[in-house]
């Protein structure tokens, strides 16, 4: 009876002792919520970044779209130089690549992203066309984000050394404007 008393007081004794039991749940629990809360973050920025430069592709093509740009002699630099006074909140400028092309018709547009074998973008074929009233204007806007959070860039990369390739895109008939 005795040993069982001693047995019973040793146990209570050792369930209440709980010093350090929580540092020790965090250091388990910690990396893995730090982890995924950095994901998080990080998924939230790169669709956020691709709402505001679609939303600045828009805004900066309306000039192409009006007649605008033609009229005022508007060059790659003057269209970067616009659109990323839309994107400065967010982005680098030095990391936007332009394309901006006139198509026959809306049937035959080549949407696709140019990406090399090694996952890097290939500008070669980009240029700057704004087109003349009634062309239609096919505008794509390409910005290399660098991901940070280890491991999970991974699963949301596209392009090489750790970037997602964020796109966006405008295809319209320009105006019937006044040269």
């Amino acid at each position: 009876m005795r040993a069982l008393n001693w047995f019973a007081r040793l146990r209570r004794r050792w369930r209440k002792d709980e010093d350090g039991a929580t540092a020790v749940e965090f250091a388990i629990i910690s990396a893995p919520f730090f982890f995924l809360l950095f994901a998080i973050i990080e998924v939230g920025a790169v669709f956020f970044t691709g709402t505001l430069l679609e939303n600045a592709v828009l805004e900066s093509s309306r000039q192409i779209r009006t007649g605008q740009a033609q009229s005022m002699g508007m060059t790659l630099e003057n269209f970067r130089t616009e659109l990323c006074d839309n994107i400065s909140f967010v982005g680098d400028c030095d990391r936007l690549e332009f394309d901006v092309q006139v198509f026959d018709g809306f049937i035959g547009l080549d949407q696709t992203t140019p990406m090399t074998a090694d996952g890097d973008l290939d500008s070669s074929g980009f240029g700057f066309d704004p087109g003349d009233a009634g062309d239609i204007v096919l505008v794509r806007v390409y910005y290399k984000w660098p991901l940070i959070t280890p491991n999970f860039g991974m699963a949301l990369s596209n392009m090489r050394d750790n970037q997602r390739l964020i796109t966006a895109a405008t295809v319209f008939r320009n105006e019937p404007f006044d040269d």
